[in-house]
């Protein structure tokens, strides 16, 4: 099969119907596809369709007599990426019409085509009074989950309306440039010579910007190991880890290991890329082989040392905690289907627990940094405030950034400030006490 909309729509049913990863899907069925731009098509669909998917399956309530999600799953997505190729993609409305009744014969369904085109052409008759319906209610005019609307509109009131219009607009890669291979000013003339109009980041000394959405690994240094993608907040973290030559690092939650990679570029390290996920460490090997890089990868537990961890104490540690993922909406819209406010107080619980867990492991004298990219207090002030309460050898250090807002003992980005993605992070020294680790 090499129709990408055919492709889009199956993809699009494992993730918003069966939980599958957005990335994980997008990954496995991109290669069906020779032409880069049916490619950049399929990834358009897909992370539209996610995006919003809570709008067009409610309006598709309105639509269908007789609903087709659990029947026909892929048909009730390629409806959803129908609707989104002429509300969102702004395609003409004929071809997309046309180009998604194509797409259900090439899935086997050519006898409901007149179906698909009957309600298409519908929703163009009727647009207007349906849209008007749709954007009635917060959780469809947004497509966002109603718990999530209210968990925003009670932790940042004065910011929700900012937050809102900004997570359903895509954001272009920012890049990260390799310290050890280039310069940022060479980097950025490099783009701008191959067509790619980018910026460096105001303040964050290794970050570009780059003005559109592209296939990053063909870009002019990709190859050789000089630029890789990394949101602008997760860059942050190099910065609060304040690392010098020959400090022992642990990065707890390594994978994929954009984090670990850039601390490596700062500095010569005897660092330890930690992840329970065995198969996921490859992925981490694979960005820092790319980028000329060394360090120690080890699968294991971080809420578990006694199963990994050799008794030497760490100079620094960082913990990018496994949280909601509400602050990469942006770039993970599948987050939104996959999250539920259920999850959110046992990952507070998982949160605190590693917290404690990696405390005794700090050196007195010695820095750990907690990051979550979630926008939710439940995961951040809370759980820092929580911990530096429990710990009387831990001193919070003060974070002042030029996007932001103090929150707890820590420090919060919300999207679109700065162009960067929402990031949480609260930074702890150990006072030296009896001169050992507790």
């Amino acid at each position: 099969m090499n129709d990408p909309r055919a492709l889009a729509a199956r993809a699009l049913a494992e993730v918003a119907l069966r939980g599958a990863s957005l990335r994980e899907v997008q990954a496995r069925t991109a290669p069906a596809l020779a032409d880069p731009r049916d490619r950049a098509l399929l990834a358009a669909l897909l992370h539209e369709g996610a995006r919003y998917w809570l709008r067009y399956d409610a309006l598709l309530a309105r639509l269908l007599e007789r609903p087709l999600r659990t029947r026909l799953p892929a048909l009730h997505a390629l409806l959803i990426l129908g609707l989104v190729q002429i509300e969102r993609m702004r395609l003409p409305e004929y071809a997309a019409v046309a180009a998604t009744v194509e797409a259900a014969r090439v899935l086997g369904h050519g006898h409901q085509s007149g179906l698909i085109n009957a309600v298409l052409r519908r929703f163009l008759r009727e647009r207007a009074a349906l849209t008007a319906a749709l954007d009635a209610d917060a959780v469809t005019r947004h497509a966002l989950p109603r718990w999530l609307l209210d968990a925003l509109a009670h932790d940042w009131p004065e910011s929700a309306g900012s937050v809102l219009a900004t997570i359903n607009v895509e954001a272009p890669p920012t890049l990260r440039v390799n310290r050890r291979r280039a310069d940022r000013d060479a980097i950025i003339a490099a783009l701008a010579g191959a067509g790619h109009a980018a910026h460096a980041h105001p303040w964050l000394r290794d970050a570009v910007q780059l003005d559109a959405s592209t296939d990053v690994t063909r870009l002019p240094g990709w190859a050789e190991g000089t630029i890789a993608v990394q949101d602008g907040a997760a860059q942050i973290a190099a910065d609060l880890l304040d690392v010098t030559p020959g400090l022992r690092v642990l990065d707890a939650c390594a994978a994929p290991g954009g984090k670990a990679c850039h601390l490596l570029e700062r500095a010569d390290l005897d660092l330890l890329a930690l992840d329970r996920e065995p198969e996921r460490l490859a992925r981490v090997a694979a960005n820092l082989e790319r980028l000329g890089l060394t360090a120690t990868l080890r699968a294991g537990d971080a809420s578990q040392p006694g199963t990994w961890w050799d008794g030497r104490a760490f100079d620094r540690i960082l913990l990018d905690a496994p949280c909601s993922a509400t602050g990469v909406l942006r770039r993970q819209p599948d987050v939104r289907l996959h999250r539920r406010a259920t999850d959110i107080p046992t990952l507070a619980q998982t949160q605190r627990a590693l917290l404690d867990a990696l405390w005794p492991l700090l050196a007195p004298g010695g820095r750990l940094l907690y990051a979550t990219c979630s926008l939710l207090r439940a995961e951040n002030g809370s759980v820092a405030a929580a911990f530096a309460a429990a710990h009387a050898d831990a001193e919070g250090v003060p974070i002042v950034l030029p996007a932001g807002r103090a929150d707890g003992p820590g420090w919060q980005i919300l999207p679109g400030e700065d162009g960067l993605d929402g990031m949480y992070y609260a930074a702890f020294v150990k006072r030296a006490g009896n001169g050992r680790v507790r």
